[in-house]
């Protein structure tokens, strides 16, 4: 700790931790920035101190409760001087009765947290080393894993009162506990309250329960303390995620009354609740075992994203920042959210952003790329933590899987971690058999995944079953990633795909705003910070050189870096929705940051798009045309994820660069909804007489697909060349953002036109990119900009960037 921080005293917010208070004295610098983090490693290694004074209040009720929603993580909680509780998980709450204390007069209450660098490194010697990925063991204590740094995410390591804490006065009971259990028998809606009651007084008690417009009185004796009630609701609308119906919620209140003249309210619980089943299909067909989830009898297209804390400060992230999130996650068009395992337990507003918008969730418990100990004391905290989360998040409608841990069954057989464990537990009793009891006895409406990925129906040898197993279950795909070009990503023919990904820089304002290096070069040592990857800008430059030159100066690097990210995962996606339905679903790596760095995700760490979230958006359409090589040949993918059926000729035409048509050929095809299927081109559309300046259009129900025959560094692209105009403002919004509509018009072919918004105003976003024009097309791009920037012809000049930048001669 430097010497002029050591034993000073400043002020403490409560949600927060440690590094946000003390940036907020101006003690240390912002950890985000440049080399910060390593300035203020020494953190992790220092014990902190919360203290607070709670005045005497007039004692009006029964029990007066000292309450923490979350302590991270190593914490001992005093009153008046005495040791009243200990935490050791990041992922539990407290409630501690402090009323007799009250009585006494004023509460001091401290708070004091060890620190989780050598408090990790202690536990992992009592309960012996187990394998993990990256610096800390962070696997032998229950902190939220990526708070000690990740292959994206920055070491914090941090500590302090991370949730709401509060004093709550409650007399004769409260609601210790409600779960509710919402299921269907036909059109039938049942739902069952379980309720669990703390009680100070042996009196009679009342439930009243009120559900779409239906109100049910249920007796609790003297000495119950649960009780469960039923309600039945007619003619249930059903939830449904996007694309396949309403996300139907039901307005649900609980409450808790004495019985007797006055019939007090004692205490009040309420929700939305939705009715819909789940299963999830892993049996074996003719290819393998699938992995498709099934609601309401309908099996669901997945066109998904995976989930990180928003913030490495969790307790940062509030509901109009989830909202944001969602706003752009449903832009491109995801329909599931997967809360990876090394985060956090999501927060209700999470969740319930998720269940108003119709957007499906999975949540896996908190097990990530590591051993774990299956003795205690780290197997009492992980039932306990379990026990909390499945009973609080069961409620959500949208939660469809809990998920056994990210990448340990994989890890166990593939990571040569057999070895190194020598014999000792690793996790298999969670797996299969804690967490799947857990689920099964507090949200049985929900499905249960041992593990991500998980391969269902593999033979077992003297290694174990295997995982990863392309023609079993789910898949996470690093390969090409890690070792190989993207266009191998068709070399897979997956039943469901839970990883993949690409890196790319944040956009050019998030990363100046971060990294000041003088000069910024790919190589400068505030890039390096800010990239986590093994041999990550190694990767990028791997990744970009088959399809374009390596470009020489810093700006063009960065928009070549982002293109390429764009169009990996657009090739990725666009082939495994062509495999439908035999793959029924891809789980993109990564929707957001949780700090500014160079990653795979499709918003930065300031909430802003990359052009991988505008390629999300075109290859999730409901409607998806894509050309596909089918051995020496090329097919058309009709996928059609909407709810109508569709029928109409496919066109398709081979033509020049120029726009000039060289051959075409038609055929009526009829899709049915939620259906798709594939079109064998004839060879005369289908092989280029000149396949450096060529392409093949296909054009079927208002959709287009494009197939070029050689790669952007082997193709004649031109220079772009192009017009634009601005039109006037169309909408405003209560926060001084209005709305302008770029046209941008092409002279010849453009490919992958992206509008860099935040070189206009560092608020605007644009609402479309990725987009290719041939000559003499045109595309309105909505900019969202501050009323006071005024944006004209000569400002998108500047900010238009195509694939043309990078190859055209």
């Amino acid at each position: 700790m430097p010497d002029d921080i050591l034993g000073v005293q400043f002020p403490a917010s409560v949600p927060g931790v440690v590094h946000t208070d003390l940036m907020a004295a101006g003690l240390i610098d912002d950890p985000y920035l440049d080399d910060n983090e390593s300035r203020t490693a020494w953190i992790g290694s220092t014990d902190w101190t919360y203290r607070t004074r709670i005045p005497a209040p007039a004692l009006h009720h029964d029990r007066v409760d000292l309450v923490f929603a979350g302590l991270d993580t190593l914490a001992t909680v005093r009153v008046n001087g005495e040791v009243v509780a200990t935490s050791v998980n990041q992922h539990r709450s407290h409630r501690i009765p402090i009323d007799q204390r009250l009585r006494e007069g004023d509460l001091d209450v401290e708070v004091a947290f060890s620190a989780p660098i050598p408090g990790a490194d202690a536990a992992s010697l009592a309960l012996g080393y187990r394998p993990h990925v990256n610096h800390h063991p962070y696997n032998a204590i229950r902190k939220m894993a990526c708070s000690f740094g990740w292959d994206w995410g920055i070491d914090t390591s941090t500590s302090g009162i991370w949730k709401p804490a509060f004093v709550e006065s409650w007399s004769v009971a409260r609601l210790a506990a409600v779960r509710p259990v919402p299921t269907l028998d036909g059109d039938l809606g049942i739902l069952d309250l379980f309720v669990d009651l703390e009680r100070v007084r042996d009196v009679e008690l009342e439930l009243v329960v009120s559900v779409d417009g239906q109100t049910i009185t249920v007796p609790v004796a003297h000495d119950q303390t649960s009780a469960t009630v039923r309600v039945e609701v007619s003619n249930v609308r059903r939830w449904w995620p996007r694309g396949y119906g309403s996300p139907d919620l039901y307005s649900t209140e609980l409450e808790l009354r004495s019985v007797g003249s006055d019939g007090s309210l004692l205490d009040r619980w309420s929700s939305e609740i939705g009715f819909r089943t789940v299963e999830l299909e892993t049996q074996p067909d003719g290819a393998g075992n699938p992995f498709t989830i099934v609601l309401n009898g309908q099996p669901i297209a997945i066109r998904g994203a995976n989930w990180i804390p928003d913030d490495a400060f969790p307790h940062r992230v509030d509901r109009t920042r989830y909202s944001e999130r969602f706003d752009q996650a449903e832009f491109a068009r995801v329909n599931l959210l997967r809360v990876w395992g090394g985060g956090i337990y999501e927060s209700d507003d999470f969740f319930a952003e998720a269940d108003r918008r119709g957007v499906l969730t999975w949540q896996d418990f908190l097990l990530a790329c590591a051993a774990y100990a299956e003795e205690d004391p780290l197997y009492s905290e992980i039932e306990a933590e379990a026990r909390e989360a499945v009973a609080r998040l069961g409620r959500h409608p949208s939660l469809i899987i809990f998920n056994g841990n990210n990448e340990n069954l994989w890890g166990f057989e593939e990571w040569n971690w057999k070895h190194k464990l020598d014999g000792k537990t690793w996790g298999a009793r969670y797996y299969y058999s804690l967490f799947p009891d857990v689920v099964a006895e507090l949200a049985p409406h929900i499905a249960y995944t041992p593990g991500s990925p998980f391969s269902p129906g593999t033979v077992a040898d003297d290694r174990g079953p295997a995982q990863n197993a392309e023609m079993h279950g789910s898949m996470h795909i690093w390969d090409m990633w890690n070792e190989r070009d993207y266009l191998h990503y068709r070399d897979y023919r997956p039943r469901f795909v839970a990883e993949f990904g690409w890196q790319a820089p944040p956009t050019w304002s998030t990363l100046v705003r971060a990294v000041h290096d003088d000069p910024l070069t790919p190589e400068s040592p505030g890039m390096l910070v800010h990239q986590k990857a093994i041999d990550g800008n190694g990767k990028l430059t791997a990744g970009l050189v088959s399809h374009f030159p390596l470009p020489d100066d810093m700006r063009t690097w960065h928009w070549a870096m982002q293109l390429n990210q764009a169009v990996a995962i657009r090739t990725a996606i666009e082939w495994y929705r062509s495999l439908a339905s035999h793959c029924m679903g891809t789980i993109v790596w990564q929707l957001n940051d949780c700090w500014p760095v160079t990653s795979w995700s499709a918003i930065d760490g300031d909430g802003r798009p990359k052009p991988l979230l505008y390629a999300l958006r075109r290859c999730h359409a409901d409607v998806l045309l894509t050309v596909q090589p089918d051995g020496e040949g090329l097919r058309v993918a009709l996928i059609n994820d909407s709810p109508q059926s569709r029928q109409d000729a496919l066109r398709v035409s081979r033509r020049t660069y120029e726009g000039v048509v060289l051959e075409q050929w038609e055929v009526p095809v009829a899709v049915e909804a939620h259906s798709s299927t594939s079109v064998t081109l004839p060879e005369h559309v289908a092989r280029a007489a000149a396949a450096r300046e060529e392409l093949v259009v296909a054009e079927w129900s208002g959709e287009r697909a494009l197939w070029f025959f050689t790669d952007y560094r082997d193709s004649l692209l031109e220079p772009a060349q192009w017009t634009a105009r601005v039109e006037s403002s169309l909408n405003e919004s209560a926060d001084d953002i209005v709305e302008v509509v770029v046209s941008v018009t092409a002279t010849n072919l453009i490919r992958d036109l992206c509008l860099e918004a935040d070189r206009i105003d560092l608020r605007a976003r644009a609402y479309d990119g990725m987009v290719t024009l041939l000559p003499g097309e045109s595309v309105r791009i909505p900019l969202m900009v501050p009323r006071a920037t005024v944006v004209s012809a000569l400002d998108v000049d500047g900010v238009v960037r195509t694939a043309n930048d990078l190859v055209g001669r």
